[in-house]
């Protein structure tokens, strides 16, 4: 099966530490990803400035050109991410503001959407994993409500548990199985 027959998810990291564990998990989840999926891992949202209007459009930076020119390849979208203060971190709702433009024809626009992503908080990131489907869904992409996963850490390590793993899996399957709905024209 060559690249092109497969289903290419891009994946959108919250966290920009080095030693960041949903890095780690995007890593994984892409090495062990089924034969007919690809998840590219979106390099550059550290690169992003901040979402500004004045900057956008026929000059915008190299670095949201790129960012949306990954995206606009996938034909779906998945971010890993922790939470940060009890909402999505900066970085990642930066990265959906650049991608929601132009507003209606962003390169998020209609693509399917899913959140993953483990904390070591008791909730797993719930309300950053909210937060994030809710600013998606909002920019266009079409969340897929029951492929978010919010791992508590307290729940067992995800690069190694195999029920969390598990879980993580199917959240992936859901989202490449996903099928918008259409309206006849």
């Amino acid at each position: 099966m060559t690249d092109t027959q497969k289903t290419r998810v891009a994946v959108l990291v919250g966290s920009l530490r080095a030693d960041s564990v949903n890095r780690k998990l995007a890593e994984l989840l892409r090495d062990e990803a089924a034969t007919d999926v690809v998840l590219d891992i979106v390099e550059g949202l550290d690169r992003l400035p901040f979402y500004n209007e004045d900057i956008d459009g026929e000059n915008a930076p190299a670095a949201a050109v790129a960012v949306r020119e990954r995206v606009a390849l996938a034909d779906r979208v998945l971010a890993v991410t922790p939470e940060y203060n009890g909402t999505l971190p900066a970085v990642l709702n930066n990265a959906i503001d650049w991608l929601s433009r132009p507003y209606g024809a962003g390169a998020i626009s209609g693509k399917p959407f899913a959140v993953i992503g483990t904390t070591p908080t008791p909730y797993g990131g719930k309300w950053a994993h909210e937060d994030a489907a809710r600013s998606a869904g909002i920019a266009g992409a079409k969340v897929v409500a029951d492929a978010t996963v919010s791992h508590p850490a307290g729940e067992g390590d995800v690069l190694v548990d195999r029920d969390a793993r598990a879980k993580l899996h199917d959240a992936i399957a859901k989202l490449v199985a996903f099928a918008p709905e259409t309206t006849a024209a």
